[in-house]
């Protein structure tokens, strides 16, 4: 399935709303994706000024948008990552969480602003970023 160019552009407003009504929304991501994955906390010891944190986000932002755009590196820089990802011992179902767990978060922050059109193009962007991390963990044999 495709993206439509609404939904498009509403995943990048509302993108562009979270940095708005939360600035650096880094914080609020880890915190709900540690809730979630306790696990993952353990491998953000050495991250003591939460720089490696907004890297991340930063870079899974970037994916997004190379999705919603030109898809000039994002299936590469997704397979980069969970062979990345492997070593530190995060499965591909576990990456994949964090997709959702930026939506989830960003609907947070948005509150009433999140509706059903921007939940429903989020969902769409979701599937997307789950084809291809399957796709790309078939091609190099990483278990799902």
């Amino acid at each position: 399935m495709s993206l439509s160019e609404q939904q498009k552009q509403i995943i990048e407003s509302s993108i562009e709303r979270v940095a708005e009504v939360a600035g650096d929304p880094s914080p609020l991501v880890y915190e709900r994706l540690f809730a979630e994955q306790p696990e993952m906390k353990e491998l953000f010891l050495l991250d003591r000024d939460d720089s490696a944190k907004g890297h991340m986000l930063m870079e899974a932002l970037d994916c997004v948008f190379d999705l919603l755009g030109p898809r000039s590196y994002a299936p590469t820089l997704i397979q980069s990552e969970l062979t990345n990802h492997s070593g530190f011992g995060v499965p591909p179902r576990v990456f994949a969480t964090f997709f959702r767990v930026v939506k989830d978060c960003f609907a947070e922050v948005l509150g009433g602003e999140w509706n059903a059109e921007t939940d429903a193009a989020w969902n769409a962007l979701l599937a997307e970023i789950d084809g291809v991390i399957l796709q790309q963990a078939e091609k190099y044999g990483t278990a799902v």
